[in-house]
Order: C-alpha cells, then structure tokens, then sequence
C-alpha cells in the first residue's frame, strides 16, 4: 500500500494504512439508505449534518457525498438537480468538519462546483466518461477514482458478459488512467475501483474480489465498495440491504487485508472496530 500521503485539497490521506469512506447519499432512491436524510420529500440539512458528525466520531477518514443514485435501474438526475443536492451538503460539511469530502459524480458541472466548495477527492462510477468530466476534473488538480461500470445504471446488470472479468477490468482501469494521465492527471492522484456490482453478477463479483491484490499490484490505490450490496444478499440469503451488516464488514476485513487502501461503507462504526481488532491482533510487539 503506498505510504506517501495523498493530497486531497486542504487535507492528506494516510495511505500506508487501509481509510473508512462513510457513504453520504443525498438521494431519495439509494438502494440501502435512500431518503433516510429527508423530512417531508426534502433535504433535512441537520439530520444530513448529525450523520457526518456521528460517521467522523465512529472513525471515518473520508465522507462520501452522493446526490444520484447508480443502483440498478435508477433514473437518470438532472444536473441542476444533482447540484441542489450535492453543493449545500458539500459547502456545510467543509464548515463545519476538519476532514475529507469525496463527490460521488460523474457530472462535469458537479466536479467543477465541487472543487471550489471544499471537495478533497473526485470519486466517478462512469471513470470520467461523461462529456466533459475528464476536462473538469483534471482542471480541479483533485486526485479521482476510476471506477469499472459496464452499461449504465440502467442496463447494467441486464445479462453482463466478460471475457475474463479480472482482466477485462483491469484493462479498462489501465486505458483511462493512460487516457487521464494525458489529459494532466497525476498518475499517482489517480486510484481505482474494481466496480462490484455494476454490470457483474455474483460469479463475476468473486473472481474480482479474490483478484484484489492484482489491482493493488498495479501501484494505484484501491477503493473497495461492497457495503451492503446484492453480492452480499446472494452469498448468504438476505434479502434486506439492512441485514447484511456483518456480511460487510467481513468482506471489507478481507479487502483490507488484501491491500485496499479505501473501503467504501455505510456502517463505519462496525468497520472501524474490525479494522482497530486486526490491527492490534497483528501489531509486532
């Protein structure tokens, strides 16, 4: 895992040791915590507020700001729209909190607002496809995640289809670090994300996940993302997103173990007291 602190804004990141991402979703339609944060079909700012507050105590490094839904299926946000979610959040956390503020947004609009409102870190589902992203998010000098989608939200997890989902992914993650690193990026304020769940059944989940140190070994911090999700419900019969806490935490253990740099989660209490146990379990006397 690299040891270099990783610039993110006004912050850093320690990446010599594995980073909790609490996952913030501005949304109504998530498919674990959508619309928790609303009070009569609107934003509630304090309760969106308590929750950062109660994550950073529980130990999270990074917040997560989301304000469109990627679960299978969701509707396309328009950009206004994304923006009234994502900005107030964003500027109130960077007030009010001393930490890292990732922006779930693949929207060049979004990335361009973002960098100027507090935002340490540019964290994008479609890897900077989207017209203009690449341009805004190489003028925002912000490091950014590439993440591995096949098809969009919408499509994605209609019959996906790989060669060899292992080196189909890292191929993809290989071609739009070249193509970021031309457009100015930094190569090493580049990290990836294998994509679980986006465009993957369950066979193709495993494959990458027991495939993580390969993504490690490609020098770019790895981003773990498999809180709560449908993989987790297949692999142990739990339909409820809710119910699937100790299945995450598991996995996200395993991730770290394996050389993830960052795991994405919603429970980052229980992450975190998993992660404090290893290491203390582990530590050289």
């Amino acid at each position: 895992m690299p040891a270099s602190p990783l610039p993110c804004g006004a912050h850093s990141l320690d990446l010599s040791r594995p980073n909790i991402m609490g996952i913030l979703n501005v949304t109504p339609d998530s498919f674990s915590d959508g619309g928790q944060l609303y009070s009569r079909e609107r934003l509630d700012l304090s309760k969106t507020l308590s929750a950062v507050d109660r994550m950073l105590i529980d130990g999270a490094d990074i917040i997560d700001v989301g304000g469109e839904s990627t679960r299978p299926g969701a509707a396309d946000v328009s950009v206004q729209e994304e923006l009234d979610r994502v900005i107030p959040v964003l500027e109130a956390i960077s007030c009010r909190f001393d930490t890292v503020v990732s922006v779930d947004t693949s929207t060049a609009e979004v990335i361009a607002e973002a960098a100027g409102k507090g935002a340490g870190l540019i964290n994008d589902v479609r890897a900077l496809r989207r017209d203009g992203a690449l341009q805004a998010a190489a003028s925002t000098d912000l490091p950014v995640c590439l993440m591995h989608m096949q098809n969009q939200p919408k499509t994605m997890q209609v019959a996906p289809v790989y060669e060899d989902v292992v080196k189909d992914v890292l191929d993809f993650l290989a071609d739009r670090t070249k193509v970021c690193e031309a457009a100015g990026i930094i190569g090493d304020r580049i990290l990836i994300d294998p994509g679980f769940g986006f465009g993957k059944t369950l066979a193709h989940n495993l494959q990458l996940f027991k495939a993580i140190d390969q993504f490690v070994a490609s020098g770019h911090p790895v981003l773990v993302g498999v809180s709560r999700k449908s993989m987790i419900g297949q692999m142990l019969g739990i339909d409820s997103p809710n119910q699937r806490v100790i299945g995450s935490v598991a996995l996200a253990m395993l991730a770290a173990q394996r050389g993830a740099a960052i795991l994405r989660v919603h429970d980052v209490k229980e992450t975190k007291q998993a992660l404090d146990a290893w290491s203390i379990t582990t530590k050289e006397d």
